[in-house]
């Protein structure tokens, strides 16, 4: 049986790219000598985030954080990366350079940003 839905669907957006939402910035490096690389995504505000993790060798930081039974309610940035365990090393940049910002979240006089990451391995 088909859906129907009340909204019409989205209109595409120019590149179909992260970066064209309104609101959200998205850098990315990477290395061709190893052949990986590291994205960053970083809203204008904390956003609500969820997370599915699958696999047998998953490697990720501060995504059971995110289950809605625990204290964090938005995120400051997500990291997407290879390196295997490694990669997981991106978040902490990103970290020191929201928190370098005042981003994150109030801690008394601190602020922690709440950057959830995931990684691929593609070591070899």
């Amino acid at each position: 049986m088909a859906r129907m839905s009340s909204f019409p669907p989205p209109e595409p957006s120019p590149n179909d790219r992260f970066s064209d939402v309104p609101g959200i910035v998205v850098g990315h490096a990477h290395d061709t000598g190893v052949r990986s690389g590291t994205t960053v995504i970083v809203p204008d505000a904390p956003v609500i985030m969820a997370v599915d993790v699958r696999g047998g060798g998953p490697c990720t930081r501060e995504t059971e954080a995110l289950s809605p039974h625990n204290l964090v309610e938005r995120v400051h940035a997500l990291v997407l990366s290879g390196g295997s365990a490694f990669g997981l090393a991106a978040c902490d940049g990103v970290s020191d350079g929201l928190r370098a910002m005042g981003r994150g979240f109030a801690v008394g006089p601190v602020h922690v940003p709440i950057v959830p990451g995931a990684i691929v391995f593609d070591l070899l």
